[in-house]
This record gives C-alpha cells, structure tokens and sequence, in this order.
C-alpha cells in the first residue's frame, strides 16, 4: 500500500483522539476552569456540532483547491484548533478552539477517503479506506489512553498539545506523501449538490446514522454499565475501552478487505452482527467476562460497517462525491450524538443501564432494513434497464470506487 495511506492514517489518529479524549479529561478540565462537569461537556457536545456543521461548509471551499491542498490545509486548521484549546485562557476561548478543530474532521475524512481510494487499484480501493479509517480505530486504543495519562500526569493542556504535534506530523505526511498529480481538484459546487438527487445518496446516509449511531447508544454510557451492573471498578473501565477499541480495529481491517469483493454482504453480515451483539449486551452485561467478550464484538462488527457504509454513499456520488463523502462522516456523527440521546432518555426513564443496548439494536435492525430496501430498489431500477448513478454498469469517475451493488 501506498506511504501516503500513512499521512492520512496519521491525520486521522489525531482527529480521532481529539474527538474522544475529551472523555478521559472532563475533570480535569472542568477543574482547571472552574466549570461544572455538565458544563463542561459542551467540550464534547459542541466538537459533534462542529463536525456536522463544518463538514458541508470545509467541503464548499474544497471546490477551489486540489484535494492534497484541501487536505493540507485541514490539517493546518486543526493544528490552530488544538493549540488553542491547550493555551486557552477561558473556558469560551477553549470552546471556540474545539469548534475550530471541529470544522476540520467530516471534510478531511471525507476528502481523505477519496484521496485513499484514488491511490490505489480499483479491486483495493476498500482495503485502502479501511487503512485511513485505521487511523481512527487506534486512537481509541492508544490515543484516548495515553491522552488521559498525560492530563492524569501533567494537566489536560499537556494533551492537547501532544494533539498539536500529531497534527504537525499529519501535515507533513501529507505535503510529503501524497501525490499532488493525483489529488484531484472537487467538481463544481452544483455537481456536487446535483448528487443528492440520487435517493441511494439520501439512503446510504440513513444507514449511516442508523447502523453505526447504534454503536454509540451503548458505548457512551458504557462506564456506568459496568460499575453499576456488571461489577467491574471504575479504574477498569481504562481497559474496557481498550477492548472495544481493538475490536474496532479488527473489524475494520476484516471489512475492508470483504468489501472489495462483496459490499453488501458484508454490509449485511455487520449490521445482522452489530444488532445480536447489541441485543445481547442487555444480557450479558450481568457478567464480566461475557460482557467483556461483548464489547469486543460490539468493536468489531461496529467498525465492520464503516469502510462498506463510506464506500457506498461514494460509489452512489461518483458523479461528484466530495460533499457526499464528507457528508456521510457527518452522518456518522449525527448517529452518534442521537444514538446517545435516545440512550439518555430510556435511562432518565428509569428503564435502567442496559435499555441503551436495546436502543443501539433496534436502530441498526432499522439501517439493515433500509440496506435491504436499497439494494432492491437499485436492481429493479437496474431491471428495467434505467442508468442508475453509481450502478455496476457506469464507471463515472475512476478516481472513485464503482458500485458492487
């Protein structure tokens, strides 16, 4: 595979520990400032806000530079953001450096993934994905912990800047690695926007907030779970994480590689594993060794899903996929934030720690349906002999995977 896969794995380990080493710091940030813990959670809830809002708006000023420099300069932005969260001298300015920072997330894993999947051969370009993706999946099993060792050790700002450097090496990964020649510039902004008309475009991203937001129903309120249900102390809660975030890991490797040759069986196969897994969960979490068997398998088939639900909304856009790419890590997002809604509320309900598990289940049974409903409304379209944007028999862009579907 090629070395820039290794820039962008890089962007992404940094992107993805600033995302979610938050978690680990939120006393020691809240302290440092004088917060609240609650308040100090929009740390976390405005950097989700950010990535929705950003993703659209980072990927209109795309359309006026090639993807390398797009790339480059999305790293610079999340450079300025990190550095700023770390030598804020107010909780707003530590805010307005989380948003920045942000801004930056949907629009580099979207341009990203186009950049990944243009390096490579046609028959690699998921395994190529799943390279960067990769990048994401070890942050939560090194990032997040080291990240929390560091604020434990020294303060949260040390972090942060650790994040900062991360962020330095990613862009020069990028202005070394990736080959300007083949970062193509975006399509024309109304290409772009054209794409949506495609109801695939709309369905695949409905499977993206449903498939993988059910992940999220059940892991945000995992350290509860355990201590209250299962047993477990809160110090284990450290390596817990750590067991999902090497199921994330082996699952997305795995999926990557099946969906180069199959995209919607493996689709299939993760979302019908992500929901048993999730179902399970309500049970198993009574008991600690099940229940650590089954965070690694909610690791698993969770990320299994991401290379073959990233590359489909990209084979549906391959008109024009730069916004509908970035739109769909977006989507992943808004799954996310709400997944973790929904789980709030079953629990304020007093339906007690493990309702999520059934929330988290019964949204991805819901993304298998609209999985099943797509692939049937693409053959029979097919059937009938229409052209279907991004179908097995167009090739519109080379710099983009065709469909399996």
């Amino acid at each position: 595979m090629p070395l820039a896969l290794l820039a962008l794995a890089i962007g992404a380990f940094g992107i993805g520990t600033t995302e979610f080493a938050v978690m680990g710091m939120l006393p020691d940030m809240a302290a440092g400032f004088g917060v609240s813990i609650p308040l100090a959670g929009y740390a976390t809830t405005l950097y989700a806000l950010g990535v929705v809002i950003g993703a659209p708006l980072m990927t209109a000023l795309g359309t006026r530079f090639t993807r390398k420099q797009m790339l480059m300069l999305l790293m610079g932005l999340f450079i300025v953001g990190n550095l700023l969260t770390g030598i804020a001298p107010n909780f707003g300015i530590m805010l307005a450096g989380r948003i920045v920072a942000a801004f930056t997330h949907g629009a580099f894993f979207g341009i990203g993934a186009l950049v990944a999947a243009d390096l490579v051969a046609p028959q690699k370009r998921a395994t190529a994905l799943s390279l960067m993706f990769s990048g994401l999946t070890v942050a939560n099993v090194v990032g997040v912990p080291v990240g929390t060792m560091l604020s434990q050790h020294f303060d949260w700002r040390t972090t942060f800047y650790a994040i900062t450097a991360l962020g330095v090496i990613g862009l020069l990964g990028i202005v070394k690695l990736v080959p300007a020649q083949r970062a193509k510039a975006a399509s024309p902004m109304g290409s772009e926007l054209a794409v949506f008309r495609n109801p695939q475009v709309g369905l695949a991203m409905l499977m993206t907030i449903l498939g993988f937001g059910g992940v999220f129903a059940a892991v945000t309120y995992l350290a509860s779970m355990m201590t209250e249900v299962t047993g477990f102390a809160p110090s284990s809660v450290i390596w817990l994480t750590a067991v999902f975030g090497l199921g994330m890991v082996g699952g997305n490797l795995v999926s990557g590689r099946f969906t180069d040759r199959a995209m919607m069986p493996m689709l299939y196969v993760s979302l019908t594993g992500l929901a048993l897994s999730l179902a399970a969960f309500t049970f198993t979490a009574h008991d600690k060794i099940a229940a650590t068997v089954t965070i690694a398998l909610i690791g698993i088939f969770g990320f299994a899903t991401v290379p073959p639900l990233q590359k489909r909304v990209m084979d549906q856009a391959a008109s024009a996929p730069t916004l509908a790419s970035a739109g769909n890590i977006a989507a992943f997002n808004f799954g996310n934030a709400l997944a973790a809604w929904l789980g709030g509320i079953v629990i304020s309900a007093g339906l007690g720690y493990t309702a999520p598990n059934w929330v988290g289940a019964l949204m991805t049974v819901a993304a298998l349906g609209v999985a099943i409903f797509a692939s049937a409304l693409e053959r029979r379209k097919a059937g009938r002999g229409q052209v279907v944007a991004g179908g097995p028999t167009v090739v519109v862009d080379e710099s983009v995977p065709t469909a399996h579907g």
